[in-house]
């Protein structure tokens, strides 16, 4: 069990970011009251580990740089809370498949040498369950790699859960990228590339798996990278997503924000958000290739994982499902006692759900007694 409570952490994850990073994110930046501490605490181990990736980058340049990516990508799309993670760690025990790390995401510049010390270390400290949902967290867990952008560039949507104000700033110009510049586009895709290889290195994968929400609104920019990358969408009770999306930020916001979000705001900017994205998400499907796409409900894949599993590697013409198959079924099978959150929709949220997200209500069928 880790030492430290999730939302007592005294430092945020920008300690594993170097250092001009660092300074770009939180230039200008108001750090309310209350927040000062965690502030310099954070860009006092940020600073004396920010040297260090220098180390990494002579390694990766020998070693990596120019190493080929043989294989498509696969894109775990969907919003947050549609079921990307569990769907990430199925497809996840298919050895060929290499991912982003949980401690990749705080360390993205500490991967190719001194792992065994920090990781230790880390271990130590973290808490072993997310605080949402109690879904285990690990240090070699698969991980969504917006964490690990958002330490190595900064123009990560995910700079919200450190400066909540500017988020929806964020989405126009780093989950839709609809306001980017050219050279925040440049730097993203190199910088993903980068994270990429380094990320096939540690795992030892030959395919690159991703579960990402925010890539939900870049395939546009994945497809010029990637032009034959692979996605999975996943949808999911628009009623249910609103629930605990508000409970997951929430709660997650605490040990990483260094100024305050009301609730209220919070609750405006995830309907607004999770709308901004759907319509991107819809506008830019139709340029990924046929048969690289796969929609699916989660509550279908909950039902049948394996069944479903199968279904995508199909669709996908993806290799290694009978090679991966036990080792799939084998981690099923630890799931099945796994208790989900309950949700019990208040009148308000059933209304709010409906005057916002009714275009995903009826495109997928959704109603308040299908969940």
């Amino acid at each position: 069990m880790g030492l430290l409570e999730f939302q007592k952490l005294p430092v945020n994850t920008l300690v594993g970011a170097d250092w001009n990073t660092f300074k770009e994110i939180t230039k200008g930046q108001n750090i309310e009251k209350g927040y000062k501490t965690k502030y310099c605490l954070t860009k006092s181990v940020c600073r004396l580990l920010s040297p260090l990736h220098t180390i990494q980058d002579r390694r990766y340049n020998k070693r990596l740089k120019e190493m080929a990516m043989n294989m498509e990508p696969v894109f775990i799309l969907g919003h947050w809370r549609s079921g990307t993670t569990f769907v990430h760690n199925v497809l996840a025990h298919d050895k060929h498949f290499g991912y982003t790390t949980t401690y990749q995401t705080v360390f993205p510049h500490i991967m190719m040498w001194g792992q065994p010390f920090f990781k230790k270390t880390m271990a130590w400290l973290m808490p072993d369950k997310r605080p949402t949902d109690n879904m285990e967290l690990n240090v070699d867990l698969p991980q969504e790699e917006e964490f690990a952008l958002s330490n190595m560039m900064p123009y990560s949507y995910y700079n919200f859960w450190y400066l909540p104000q500017n988020m929806m700033d964020y989405c126009d110009r780093y989950l839709t990228m609809e306001k980017a510049t050219e050279e925040e586009r440049r730097i993203f895709k190199e910088t993903f590339i980068k994270m990429m290889k380094i990320s096939l290195w540690n795992t030892k994968g030959t395919q690159f798996l991703s579960k990402n929400p925010p890539h939900t609104g870049r395939i546009r920019e994945i497809l010029e990278m990637f032009p034959n990358a692979k996605f999975i969408y996943l949808m999911r009770n628009p009623y249910t997503v609103f629930e605990s999306t508000r409970s997951f930020f929430n709660n997650t916001i605490i040990p990483l924000q260094l100024q305050r979000i009301s609730p209220e705001q919070m609750e405006s900017n995830i309907l607004e958000i999770y709308s901004r994205l759907y319509h991107r998400y819809e506008q830019e499907k139709s340029l990924i290739p046929a048969g690289n796409l796969i929609e699916i409900k989660f509550e279908d894949f909950e039902t049948n994982a394996m069944e479903m599993t199968e279904k995508i590697y199909k669709t996908l013409n993806i290799p290694g499902f009978e090679e991966a198959k036990a080792d799939i079924a084998a981690y099923l099978d630890k799931k099945k006692g796994y208790k989900k959150n309950a949700y019990k929709y208040e009148p308000r949220t059933v209304e709010l759900v409906e005057k916002h997200w009714d275009f995903a209500l009826k495109q997928w069928g959704y109603s308040i007694d299908k969940h």
